[in-house]
């Protein structure tokens, strides 16, 4: 049987101890400063020059004084001086007064950011391909003084950015640059056939509708000439507006 807990290093009360109060004094003070581990700082390289009992700090790196060799670790001031404690990778500290949270990550503390998190759901589940989930009546993306913008990047002109909008999970219309860098729209009733309305080429700007019906956007002179064969007359014999053209 080893002298210490596996974990926390407790120290345990041997066969024939004596003084065994001692080493149970000992494994209490340990849990009494590590858990519910609630620090005043996670940055601070330099003791306080005042200190009270119980007063707990995570050491910061190139720490000095009486700190000194002891970077990264909880700093407990027990009877006037200071007991330092090895942390573990994923033990997690409060930082009062405003109970930030940092995690320990086995090198450092630090605060957990998003580009930590794998995955992340509001109110719902993410799953490997669409890691980032929100369930909710409404998303908000409010500027910060000034105007806003939402960016969809693509890593090359033969990908896909764009906005797809379903009815029970199933497409039925999508705006954005796919398979090119022209802004295209397109619209389906069964998210398996779909029709482009609108497409506006990234080079020219030219606008088309292949099904819309709007007039081709001519791009060079053409001639137009009256049919006079053609000519619609009323009953009372006189031409309507309508004269049909030919090239």
């Amino acid at each position: 049987m080893t002298d210490t807990s596996p974990v926390l290093a407790l120290p345990y009360i041997q066969p024939s101890q004596a003084q065994k109060h001692v080493t149970h004094n000992e494994a209490l003070r340990l849990l009494d400063a590590i858990v519910q581990l609630s620090v005043l700082s996670f940055t601070e390289t330099t003791p306080p020059a005042t200190a009270g009992e119980g007063d707990r700090y995570l050491v910061a790196s190139n720490a000095v004084g009486d700190w000194a060799g002891h970077d990264h670790a909880v700093a407990v001031f027990v009877d006037g001086a200071w007991q330092f404690i090895a942390p573990m990778p994923g033990w997690v500290a409060s930082v009062a007064p405003g109970q930030t949270q940092v995690v320990y990550d086995g090198a450092r503390w630090a605060v957990p950011g998003l580009q930590d998190v794998p995955r992340l759901g509001v109110g719902a589940t993410p799953d490997a391909y669409n890691r980032l989930v929100v369930a909710s009546d409404a998303v908000l993306f409010n500027n910060a003084g000034a105007g806003h913008q939402v960016k969809i990047n693509k890593a090359a002109e033969g990908d896909t950015a764009s906005l797809l909008f379903q009815t029970a999970f199933g497409g039925r219309a999508e705006m954005g640059t796919s398979g090119s860098d022209d802004f295209a729209i397109k619209v389906s009733a069964d998210g398996a056939t779909w029709a482009e309305a609108l497409r506006i080429e990234a080079a020219s700007g030219r606008v088309t509708a292949p099904v819309s019906g709007w007039r081709e956007q001519l791009t060079a002179p053409r001639a137009y000439y009256v049919d006079p064969l053609r000519v619609t007359m009323d009953k009372v014999g006189g031409a309507r507006g309508r004269l049909p053209l030919r090239r």
